[in-house]
């Protein structure tokens, strides 16, 4: 019988039938399959109704289990007695009944063998149980024959703790006591009716084990006796250990460690330095981060748990992912594609249904059934972004590039481009097959950083492009970008169309003699080199014979460089000079820049440079080692272009530090404000005849060469500067005023947000404020400035003072008023 809702196993069963809840990683319907099997039985017949397709889909014909299955479909409630009566026509001999959702390994052959001994019509197998009131209790004499029935008794009706377990031997007669098209149960209403009329029914008590997994709290329990080995069910996978079983091909670090008892199925992998702790149950396909720790708890197949994530008597549904810090008390329960955002809290008890959402920093006190706060736009600042094969998959690339290469016009051309990661690769061919799918062709640039794909898709025959890429502060989440015809990321507008197209499926559908091609242009590399060198001086660069120590981050610059290099004369000490899937590993961006920096003093060169994976962002280090912070990047590159080009014009975010203003009124420059996203800087940056836009996390953008960041591009214009000015590294950078800026954030509710920046905005209303990006306020030696995060609940507070101290409690001063607005 398997026609079951399985109602109060809710969200584990609100998107699938109960006997197809996985228990020690297997439905539980195959553990019966495979007991039944084990005692004789070949032909089964399967009574389905919610969700019915799910179970036939998986079991088919029973042929892999080594059983016969045919099913018979209740359309509507018949009851347990009616839904067996609809499989009439396939029960014309002595028959066993027996629930797919139960968890047992009571002797059936015994059950058999007793009923026939008795001359039984019907037998009923019986379990003693610690508490009998939510089950239907059986009174039976010495001989087993029954005495009568108690259905869910209250205390003062238990006259015994032998309950019904729901599994019967039934000769075919039984069936005359079933009408036909009326909800029948057996306990309630067959067995009594057999007992009134003196008909043979016997109680067989069994010693095996039984449990009706009802519960979630029986649901664990029924796990721990799994791993005790108090039951007799098929484990699989192979074992590790005394009570630790690894499936297949599943992946653990030898850092990490596994108490037993515990399970790991087929292809999970365990991260470094996790812990599963005690009655772990762990499913195919899982993937666990490090420093994780598991106690007491299952989690479902295809789940993805990030780093530091902690978990204890938790069970985590199918496909569900918990970002980085997340943490589920006892008895939490999440249903399927449920997403947890970082370093959120789940209290005990909470059940949050599928296809729901929690906010990163937030604490779920309530169960969330209805409610969400709704899916995430797909893009986000810079482009699609999500943990690899968790969140972007090929289907998902696939079927955004459809998406994207619709918007185009039949037979236009894109400029696809990845980092050096795996990731990438596999991605950028779902990525092109998506493009060829809809008659778009493609230009394959294969690895090339993202600022040689911008400028391609600008010099050459392209519409569009998209370049893949890893995230260098979290290896396992990759980026994709989507270009414009100039080069630039897509404006929120297209995003929005393109998000359409995907949500409905509605992509152009081409002819098979439409489909696009794959093509790979050349002298790309070339054409970047010559028109970034001729935008500057590079006779000048060759006469001062610059020593350099350069680090590639073994990404995609490495082809770049190379070319450059060779048109400037520069004598050059190269690490991790070529393309490597190292990037994986993630990148340590201070950890270069370190290396380099003792580099740089032992060779005396004058200067050093990190260029990161993806050949946007630019570390730099003086002729002294010392390494330069991001707002000292910022001050340094401001104090070169106003030298250099009196009058010129800056695009800088609205963030940046005072003293970057001061410094261009004292050459004549000219700044443009923009907000904190790099999509608004160069947005500004292409249309303002901007010189440099540059940020505060080591990007630099030189739009009279391209509107967008790259480090290269950076890196040849701070040595042309360099050679025309004549000065050191690190007197300039020496003479710079010290910055000191703060940074603080407060968990702000997303339906609060307005409401904290109205507030703020009204409570310095007769102050000087700047309202380019959130809410700046200026004051006579700093500011403070309040923007609210888009993508994330958070509200962020930046402050600039005299001293780190003032900055510092500038920054707190702002929290605090923020804090007072929430409670």
């Amino acid at each position: 019988m398997a026609g079951g809702e399985g109602t109060r196993l809710r969200p584990l069963t609100a998107n699938q039938p109960k006997p197809m809840l996985a228990m020690a990683n297997r439905p539980m319907m195959e553990h019966v399959i495979d007991l039944v099997r084990r005692h004789g039985f070949d032909d089964i017949v399967v009574t389905v109704a919610f969700m019915g397709n799910a179970i036939r889909n998986y079991f088919g014909d029973g042929a892999e289990l080594g059983v016969k299955i045919t099913y018979s479909v209740e359309e509507h409630p018949l009851g347990t007695a009616g839904s067996v009566l609809n499989a009439r026509d396939q029960l014309s001999e002595r028959f066993l009944v027996i629930s797919g959702d139960v968890l047992t390994d009571i002797d059936l052959s015994a059950l058999v063998a007793f009923h026939e001994s008795r001359g039984a019509l019907a037998t009923i197998a019986l379990k003693s149980v610690d508490n009998p009131l939510e089950f239907g209790i059986v009174i039976a004499r010495e001989d087993g024959s029954i005495e009568r029935f108690l259905e869910k008794p209250s205390w003062g009706e238990v006259f015994s703790d032998t309950v019904n377990t729901g599994i019967y031997v039934l000769e075919p007669r039984v069936l005359d006591f079933i009408e036909q098209g009326i909800a029948t149960d057996f306990s309630n209403d067959v067995f009594p009716a057999l007992l009134g009329a003196g008909e043979p029914i016997y109680a067989f008590v069994g010693d095996g084990y039984w449990e009706d997994v009802g519960t979630v709290d029986a649901y664990l329990r029924a796990h721990r006796d799994i791993l005790n080995q108090k039951v007799k069910v098929n484990i699989s996978g192979f074992s590790l250990r005394d009570g630790v079983w690894l499936g297949e091909g599943a992946e653990v670090d030898p850092s990490a460690r596994i108490d037993g008892p515990a399970l790991i199925g087929d292809n999970a992998a365990i991260g470094r330095g996790a812990h599963l702790s005690e009655y772990s149950v762990v499913g195919p396909n899982v993937k666990i981060g490090s420093e994780v720790f598991v106690e007491r708890s299952v989690v479902h197949e295809r789940s993805y748990l990030g780093a530091g994530v902690r978990l204890r008597s938790t069970v985590i549904g199918r496909s569900s992912t918990l970002r980085q810090g997340a943490r589920c008390e006892e008895g939490v329960v999440l249903g399927e594609e449920c997403v947890v955002g970082a370093h959120a809290v789940v209290k005990t008890g909470v059940k949050i249904y599928p296809f729901k959402t929690v906010d990163s920093g937030a604490i779920v006190n309530s169960s969330i059934v209805w409610e969400s706060r709704g899916a995430r736009s797909l893009f986000g600042p810079i482009g699609v972004a999500g943990l690899a094969n968790v969140d972007i998959t090929p289907e998902l690339a696939v079927r955004l590039s459809m998406a994207y290469a619709s918007t185009l016009g039949k037979g236009a051309v894109v400029s696809a481009s990845r980092d050096t990661s795996k990731a990438a690769r596999v991605l950028k061919r779902a990525v092109m097959v998506g493009c060829n799918t809809v008659g778009v062709n493609v230009d394959d640039l294969e690895v090339a950083t993202v600022p040689v794909t911008r400028y391609q898709v600008r010099a050459g025959r392209s519409q569009g492009g998209v370049t893949v890429t890893l995230s260098p502060e979290d290896p396992e989440s990759v980026l994709l970008r989507f270009l414009d015809a100039h080069g630039l990321d897509m404006d929120p507008a297209t995003q929005r169309k393109v998000e359409r197209i995907y949500n409905r499926e509605d992509f152009r559908r081409s002819r098979a003699v439409d489909i696009g091609d794959i093509g790979f242009p050349s002298r790309v590399l070339e054409s970047y080199t010559a028109d970034l060198i001729a935008s500057i001086d590079a006779a000048s660069v060759g006469d001062a014979h610059f020593k350099v120590v350069l680090d590639y981050a073994f990404g995609a610059a490495s082809f770049v460089m190379p070319n450059v290099l060779a048109k400037l004369g520069a004598e050059v000490l190269a690490l991790n000079p070529y393309a490597a899937t190292a990037l994986a590993v993630g990148f340590d961006r201070a950890g270069r820049a370190g290396e380099v920096s003792e580099l740089v003093r032992a060779s005396g060169a004058h200067l050093g440079v990190v260029i990161d994976p993806v050949g946007e962002q630019l570390t730099i280090v003086d002729d002294t080692g010392r390494v330069l912070d991001d707002n000292e990047a910022l001050l340094l590159f401001t104090h070169l272009v106003t030298t250099v080009n009196k009058g010129a014009r800056l695009a800088l975010p609205v963030s940046a530090s005072r003293h970057a203003q001061e410094l261009c009124a004292d050459h004549g420059a000219h700044i443009v404000w923009t907000k904190m996203s790099t999509a608004n800087l160069l947005e500004v940056a292409g249309s303002a005849g901007v010189d440099l836009a540059c940020d505060q996390t080591g990007c630099f953008a030189f739009p009279r060469f391209i509107p967008a960041v790259d480090a290269v591009a950076a890196f040849v214009h701070l040595v042309a500067w360099l050679a025309e000015t004549g000065t050191s590294l690190s007197k300039i950078a020496s003479g710079l005023p010290r910055v000191h800026i703060n940074h603080q954030s407060v968990a702000t509710p997303w339906e609060q947000k307005g409401m904290v920046m109205r507030t703020m905005l009204e409570s310095v209303a007769s102050e000087d404020v700047v309202l380019v990006d959130g809410v700046k306020v200026l004051e006579e030696d700093g500011w403070a400035l309040i923007v609210p995060d888009p993508q994330e609940p958070w509200t962020h507070v930046w402050a600039e003072g005299q001293s780190d101290v003032e900055a510092r409690a500038r920054a707190h001063e702002y929290t605090v008023r923020i804090r007072r607005v929430l409670h």
